[in-house]
This record gives structure tokens, sequence and C-alpha cells, in this order.
């Protein structure tokens, strides 16, 4: 199986709901097991909020979701200003902090995150988690027409 989604996505908040839902609804018709599925949701709500968050009206965005036997991977891309990912999201956030906690999120939720940035070129947020099946809704291949 190979499945690959790609998007260009307005930089807006009101187009979360679209990425994450086709996310979902695309790992749920293959038999992800919805814990699976929900690690991948709050994942890539969690990347691409900070798209929409730290970037600027004029800088793009889009989204690749590649589904595999085995992995989601999923690489949000922006062409905003870039930061510096060594630092940032390394320590826990303060307890009484409002946010701070996007990137903490995405590390404990997926298998592998990199993230590549250079100063004024941009982002690349790269999640990978390893899928699980429902063992009650098992992918079936369909024979091909």
């Amino acid at each position: 199986m190979d499945i690959t989604l790609a998007m260009n996505i307005p930089r807006d908040s009101s187009t979360l709901p679209l990425v994450r839902h086709l996310a979902k609804y695309s790992l749920g018709e293959i038999g992800v097991s919805r814990q699976c599925i929900g690690d991948v949701e709050v994942a890539l709500t969690e990347a691409c909020a900070n798209v929409v968050e730290h970037t600027t009206a004029e800088d793009e965005y889009s989204v690749a979701i590649e589904i595999t036997d085995h992995t989601c991977e999923i690489r949000v891309i922006d062409t905003g200003h870039g930061f510096d990912f060594e630092t940032i999201g390394r320590n826990d956030a303060d307890s009484g902090a409002e946010g701070g906690r996007g990137i903490q999120l995405m590390r404990a939720l997926v298998d592998r995150i990199k993230f590549t940035s250079e100063p004024e070129s941009g982002t690349i947020v790269h999640l990978v988690k390893e899928l699980e099946f429902d063992r009650a809704k098992p992918f079936v291949k369909r024979p091909e027409t």
C-alpha cells in the first residue's frame, strides 16, 4: 500500500480541521487503530498550528502525508523565517504556560521527528508514526479493476 496526500493550504487556523480530518479518515479507512489515529491527529495539528501561529500571512504552507503498510510520514513545510529547533521544545514548558507544549507533544506522540530549518528559508517538520492496526477492522486489499 502506498497512499500520498499532498496539499497547499492557506495559512489560516480554519484549515486545521481539514488537514486533521483528511489524515484521520484516510487512516481509519485502512483500519489503523483509534489510538494511533489520535496520536497522528494531535501531532499533525500541532505542527500545522505552529506554522499558522509563527509565520506571516505571506508565507506559503504545505502538508504531505505518505501512508505505507507500516508507517505514516508527514511533512509540514513552510517558507517562513525558520527557528532554532535544537533549543525549542527540549525542556518542559512551565506548568502555568498557555503555550509552548506543541513540540513536546509531537515528540511524545510520534516515533520519529526531524526538523530542518534554514533562516529566512523556512522549516520542514518531518513526523513518522509506526502504524498499529485494529484487529477487528483489518485493511483488505481490493483487486484492481
